[in-house]
């Protein structure tokens, strides 16, 4: 696999990191109660975090060779 098809399907799974955690949160804040809105909170803004380092990487590491 070359390596622009590799960036290009790691980006893809920064983006539905930051959707999860957006549906999470939103999950957590409205549906939830107690200890379990906590730890999926905690999951959703995780997923936040690693998305957004993942998303980050891509679009500062540069253009690809083709």
């Amino acid at each position: 696999m070359s390596e622009p098809m590799l960036r290009m399907y790691i980006s893809f799974v920064g983006m539905i990191l930051l959707f999860v955690a957006t549906g999470l949160i939103l999950l957590a804040r409205h549906k939830l109660t107690g200890v379990i809105s906590g730890v999926v909170a905690a999951i959703a803004y995780i997923c936040m975090l690693v998305g957004g380092f993942i998303i980050l990487y891509i679009v500062f590491s540069g253009p690809t060779p083709p």
